[in-house]
């Protein structure tokens, strides 16, 4: 293993003292972990908050086998030691990174496949709040929902980490992009964005709004991270030929649903997790994401759009607002 600089035997982590709510997020002391063949270990500057970080807390996301039992799926930081077969990455490198888990702490250790530089002109703040939203929406609105130039996507949550990347990555790609979201400043949010037309879902049958949105198609591509009684309206809202993307199932996992209409419309109903994917498959996505997204990023035609900051002690904090569902975008924790 080489490294540039000295590295503490013992560092501060966020760890889970049993499940439940955000006081259960507690600071204790672990052992730094070593980087092995192919991993690096990254200094933590700035951690991404996530969903299934609240899932995991709850005890209702177990990490996958060989992954840290601390929360924290995205990092950035510098590059602090190298284990063997490291070709890209030097000590002090300015990287940002997704995690199988681990991401609540000083240091975190990560395949070098999952690593990514900054993206140009940005902080450790902004760049923690990118990878696990936009491995995420890269591969389920691009790879395996196959949105198009000229299609039309409905992403829901639309003011969510992963709504705001989907709305911006989307219209980047020029697709046509309808949201929903709970209020008008939420809305008002996901316009500023790009999105061509926002629905608040408290107000307005989704269903009928994005079929008067597009003359009665209905939408190509749907990113959907509710479930429960929304799948079978996703059908409705779906366009013929029409690709429906689960991601999460925030209103459950169960649901009723009238199945002909998926093949009347010939529809496709897939989803996916990324956290248990393999490192060849989280490579592959990190690739297309450089190539494809990265100079969007260094010239700010996108960006992470930021709601809360709080220090790493603070982590049941950024729980706390992540379940309030007030935020829009990303809340992040500052390691220091």
């Amino acid at each position: 293993m080489a490294s540039g600089q000295k590295i503490p035997v013992r560092m501060t982590a966020i760890a889970i003292s049993e499940p439940g709510g955000p006081r259960v997020l507690k600071p204790e002391t672990r052992d730094v972990p070593l980087p092995g063949p192919g991993e690096i270990l990254i200094k933590v500057h700035a951690a991404g908050v996530n969903r299934p970080d609240v899932q995991q807390r709850k005890g209702a996301y177990p990490p996958p086998p060989g992954a840290s039992d601390l929360p924290g799926l995205e990092v950035s930081g510098e590059v602090a030691a190298l284990g063997d077969e490291i070709s890209r990455w030097r000590l002090g490198d300015r990287v940002c990174a997704l995690t199988p888990g681990g991401g609540y702490a000083e240091y975190v250790k990560v395949h070098t496949g999952s690593v990514l530089p900054l993206p140009a002109g940005f902080t450790h703040t902004e760049a923690a709040a990118v990878p696990e939203n936009y491995f995420t929406v890269w591969h389920n609105m691009f790879e395996r929902g196959g949105l198009k130039k000229g299609e039309t996507l409905l992403v829901h949550g639309g003011s969510s980490g992963i709504g705001t990347t989907a709305i911006q990555l989307a219209s980047a790609f020029g697709a046509y992009v309808i949201t929903t979201a709970g209020s008008k400043d939420k809305c008002d949010a996901c316009l500023k964005l790009g999105a061509d037309r926002a629905i608040n879902y408290r107000e307005e049958d989704f269903v009928k709004a994005v079929k008067d949105a597009t003359e009665g198609k209905g939408a190509n591509v749907i990113l959907d991270m509710v479930g429960g009684d929304y799948v079978q309206r996703n059908y409705e809202a779906a366009a013929v030929e029409g690709r429906i993307v689960q991601i999460a199932v925030q209103a459950g996992a169960v649901a009723s649903a009238d199945f002909s209409k998926i093949m009347v419309k010939r529809l496709t109903h897939t989803g996916s997790t990324l956290r248990p994917r393999t490192v060849e498959f989280k490579a592959a996505i990190a690739a297309a994401l450089e190539a494809q997204v990265w100079p969007l990023l260094g010239t700010r035609k996108v960006a992470p759009v930021m709601d809360m900051i709080y220090p790493l002690t603070d982590a049941w904090r950024a729980h706390e607002r992540m379940e309030e569902g007030e935020h829009i975008g990303k809340i992040v924790l500052d390691v220091g």
